[in-house]
């Protein structure tokens, strides 16, 4: 029997524990083969071009050459999956941002109090999944207009005002927060009220939400309980709590929680799209975006039946096609559409008082 190809890992990392520790953590996974290490860019650099690793483990924070602009150089000449390595402070959170919109796949927060003391079981199945998962992501290179220079708010295709009075939940992990991103820059500022479930821990959620808020024309913040869902507004599961929909009157809010972790998150994806079946039912429209895992398509499910319109992400316009696949397979997904389609059909369900139907004859129905 032919044997399968293991995944080649490289860890570029200026902490010598930090190195020793991811290595012992790959290895011990039988599909990931750690290839070498790197103290810095420039030995990473030599090392890249001699072991042609498949993906990387890459510090954010490190002397001389950073992670961000060795980043920045890779994707530029040499693109590869990475997997960031982020601490757990504001300005880890901001470089790791900068990191996915350069077209790093995913990321994961080194524990607080100490990498020995914090690095639990499930912290370690963390970066063994997202290295596998990194492995096969669709690697885009960064635009060549970086979305930190500034907003970027694009014009709708359609004709406002919006007329329908309901409210809009988003659920993505690896590769969600540049989708996010794209899609929320081309809203209007009366786009009915928003909620999004981004796979991300504690003060990364809160950077994702002020850097989307200088980027669009909607107001983003990281979600509290009781903030009402209105038109303009998009909030952000804070990261470590579950974020779902509830009655505010003659409209909707939200209610942030802690609960235990389903499907492994907190925030999870099922958890926004289950209350919005149960409360909003046809006045909501749920998209699942780029991902791994399956988080969300029992969701997506329950508010299809519930009479909501739902859309996934396309397979090509993914970075990870895993959540949309799922939740294709599910049976929950009323149409595919790619990511640069998503907002515009986001606008006519909001011009559409009556039943909504795909007019795309590009995109799939189901």
């Amino acid at each position: 029997m032919k044997e399968t190809r293991k995944i080649k890992a490289l860890i570029i990392d200026d902490s010598a524990v930090m190195r020793q520790m991811l290595t012992t953590i790959l290895h011990e996974d039988p599909a990931i083969h750690v290839v070498g290490t790197a103290a810095n860019p420039l030995i990473a650099r030599e090392k890249i071009k001699a072991l042609k690793p498949d993906v990387l483990t890459l510090d954010v924070e490190m002397p001389g050459m950073d992670g961000i602009t060795f980043l920045e150089k890779l994707m530029r000449l040499h693109p590869l999956p990475v997997v960031m390595v982020s601490s757990h402070t504001e300005k880890g959170a901001a470089a790791t941002l900068r990191a996915l919109d350069l077209g790093a796949v995913d990321f994961v927060a080194k524990p607080q109090g100490g990498v020995r003391e914090g690095m639990t079981h499930e912290l370690m199945d963390e970066i063994r999944e997202k290295v596998r998962t990194a492995a096969s992501a669709h690697v885009r290179a960064a635009a060549p207009t970086a979305r930190s220079v500034g907003p970027l708010i694009r014009q709708p295709q359609v004709t406002l005002p919006i007329s329908r009075e309901g409210i809009i939940v988003i659920g993505a992990s690896a590769g969600g927060t540049q989708a996010i991103a794209e899609i929320t820059e081309r809203l209007p500022r009366d786009t009915p009220g928003i909620a999004i479930v981004q796979h991300m821990p504690p003060k990364f959620t809160a950077s994702f939400a002020e850097r989307l808020n200088n980027q669009c024309a909607l107001e983003v913040r990281e979600a509290k309980s009781g903030d009402r869902l209105k038109q303009g507004v998009a909030l952000v599961a804070p990261g470590g709590y579950h974020l779902e929909i509830m009655r505010a009157g003659g409209g909707y809010a939200v209610r942030v929680f802690e609960d235990e972790p389903v499907n492994r998150h907190r925030p999870s994806v099922d958890v926004l799209f289950n209350s919005a079946a149960r409360i909003a039912g046809a006045d909501a429209l749920g998209i699942i975006l780029t991902g791994m895992g399956g988080d969300g398509a029992r969701g997506l499910q329950a508010m299809k039946m519930a009479g909501a319109y739902t859309i996934a992400q396309d397979e090509k316009s993914c970075v990870v096609f895993g959540m949309p696949e799922q939740a294709i397979r599910q049976g929950g997904v009323c149409e595919i559409a790619s990511l640069d389609r998503i907002a515009e059909r986001i606008l006519e369900w909001a011009n559409t008082e009556d039943k909504f139907v795909s007019s795309y004859s590009g995109d799939k129905s189901l």
